[in-house]
């Protein structure tokens, strides 16, 4: 059964208040993939691939989304490294792991997902289309709003935090992995 938004809505989403501010840092380079083998990674091999994705990996894991990103897609991930997530406020990813914060951990989750395979380039033609700025409908159903910094793609989430993509552009077997030095939180 293909996954839609409005499957994953149906989900039990609770909102997650922390405030953080996001610096721009570089994150390590994911080697690129041999796509001439007979399958090509998907989201979560090639996440779990990285060795900047540990953290991603283990909250993918605790909200059972695994599945759900190894589907066919396809998807757009924009996924914080493990420094973006050791930013976060001390206690809040511990906290989200825990079985009863599922739905707080999904939510956040899916807030950095997007339906159909969305390029770096597809983002600036979106930003440079509506003016300096292009909102972004997340499979949480929330907005994310992208804007250049100079050539770096800039994303801000619904309480105002920004975060940068480090590395764009990394293609999977179900789409593509933008790497972000922040973690989303919906409003």
């Amino acid at each position: 059964m293909p996954v839609t938004p409005k499957t994953l809505k149906s989900a039990a989403f609770a909102a997650l208040a922390a405030t953080t501010g996001f610096a721009a840092i570089s994150a390590a380079p994911i080697a690129a993939h041999d796509h001439s083998k007979k399958s090509a990674p998907n989201i979560v091999e090639t996440a779990q691939s990285t060795g900047v994705h540990t953290t991603l990996v283990a909250a993918v894991t605790a909200a059972d989304l695994g599945g759900t990103l190894q589907n066919p897609g396809p998807f757009t991930v924009f996924a914080p490294t493990d420094t973006a997530f050791a930013k976060l406020p001390d206690g809040t990813v511990s906290t989200l792991l825990r079985p009863e914060n599922k739905g707080q951990l999904t939510s956040v989750l899916v807030y950095h997902a997007v339906s159909g395979s969305v390029t770096s380039s597809d983002l600036v033609k979106l930003i440079e289309k509506h003016g300096g700025e292009a909102s972004i409908d997340t499979l949480a159903g929330e907005k994310l709003t992208a804007r250049l910094a100079g050539d770096t793609i800039v994303i801000t989430d619904a309480a105002g935090r920004a975060t940068a993509v480090t590395q764009a552009d990394v293609q999977t077997s179900n789409g593509v992995i933008h790497v972000t030095d922040g973690v989303f939180l919906p409003a």
